[in-house]
């Protein structure tokens, strides 16, 4: 009974099962080929012979949690044509290798539940190189077979989150994601113009993206000029409600100059809609012996509520009433703030006309930096690449 249930186990790979016996901390099956393969694996002539028996022996996946081993008998095959000697391919073996592809899939998949690499090395008696070097081949191939179609989605996000500082220098990677389908498209290194252009060209698909979502930088909206040239550009919703936020922080630091006031500076922070009544009440205490830092906030809230409203048209309206207010304003950082809203105003206003922003790809580099961290950090960004993309498809 046990005997066929181990030839139906080793039945696709076309073996048959001759022995079992003890193997070091496990065992060893000992098994034959039962079809000859009838043809050169270099030339591909039928004109073949055999040319003597040899065995391999290759660790197969575990069974039972206990390591197995193949020892595999098969012929020599000779080509009348090419003249060339090579042994029978076995399924499931690539040439040259002593593991079956059933077991590197093993071990890729223990590299994602375990803690790290040494402990899948330590735990499965493999070499921590042998472990290293198959989590990141099949990572290759997993991401090969997830990317094999894709092409550039309608609706992209784009934003950076740091990588690794080597010399000095602080090196950034630039994260795409399909905003429709919530998944990650690319992870290219760096964050310029040339280098993200030669590492994306190559992608089909770039005149179909439509809508592109981004946080208010130049660089990147030169880009998108330039990669996705049928696109509209979108400014984060986030990026463009922080706006003040550097100035009202500034503004307390000038007046205090210490921590004494912090709670309360940061509360000037917090939506005015979502605070109960006494703390408003305190806050509006507070801003009376402040006119500068009490008018930033009047701004922050007025723009707060201009996100909360429905409809592209009165958004419209009610910012434009707020920028021509603003080029009135006598402080330097308001001035600072209306720049930018001026430079920025068509994309600022595509979100009320298609309601996107970068909240997933703010979320992906969460999960970029947490696949960092587990790494004690990625010296290749190759690997970084193939590890942080291979694994999202599933989750």
């Amino acid at each position: 009974m046990l005997e066929a249930h181990f030839n139906v186990f080793l039945r696709e790979n076309k073996l048959k099962l001759l022995s079992i016996r003890s193997f070091k901390n496990g065992k060893l099956w000992e098994c034959i080929k039962t079809e000859f393969f009838g043809a050169c694996l270099k030339c591909g002539s039928t004109k073949v012979v055999k040319a003597g028996k040899c065995s391999t022996t290759v660790r197969e996946e575990p069974l039972r949690e206990k390591p197995v081993w193949l020892k595999i008998h098969k012929h020599r095959v000779y080509c009348k044509d090419c003249k060339k000697t090579s042994t029978e391919p076995v399924d499931g073996i690539w040439p040259r290798r002593r593991s079956t592809q059933r077991f590197r899939k093993f071990i890729a998949k223990k590299c994602g539940t375990m803690s790290d690499i040494s402990t899948v090395s330590a735990f499965e008696s493999v070499s921590f190189g042998f472990v290293h070097k198959v989590y990141y081949e099949q990572a290759a191939i997993k991401l090969k077979e997830y990317q094999s179609a894709s092409h550039w989605p309608t609706t992209l996000g784009i934003d950076e989150h740091f990588f690794r500082r080597t010399m000095g220098f602080t090196e950034f990677v630039t994260l795409f994601t399909d905003l429709n389908k919530k998944r990650v498209f690319e992870l290219a290194l760096g964050k310029d113009n040339k280098s993200l252009l030669e590492q994306l060209l190559h992608i089909p698909g770039r005149l179909n993206v439509k809508l592109v979502v981004i946080d208010m930088s130049s660089s990147y909206k030169a880009l998108v000029k330039k990669l996705f040239p049928n696109a509209e550009i979108i400014a984060d919703k986030f990026h463009v409600m922080r706006l003040f936020t550097p100035h009202i922080m500034k503004a307390g630091k000038e007046i205090h100059g210490h921590r004494q006031e912090l709670k309360t500076r940061r509360k000037l922070l917090c939506s005015r809609k979502k605070l109960d009544y006494f703390v408003r009440y305190d806050i509006d205490q507070y801003l009376k012996q402040h006119t500068d830092l009490n008018e930033l906030y009047r701004w922050k809230e007025r723009l707060f509520e201009i996100y909360r409203m429905k409809g592209f048209n009165r958004a419209k309206k009610a910012f434009n009433k707020m920028l021509h207010q603003m080029s009135q304003s006598k402080l330097e950082a308001v001035q600072k703030v209306f720049r930018t809203f001026k430079r920025w105003k068509n994309e600022i206003l595509r979100y009320f006309k298609f309601g996107y922003t970068n909240a997933y790809t703010e979320r992906m580099n969460g999960t970029g930096k947490l696949v960092q961290r587990r790494a004690f950090g990625y010296k290749n960004f190759k690997n970084y690449r193939l590890r942080f993309l291979s694994v999202l498809p599933d989750t």
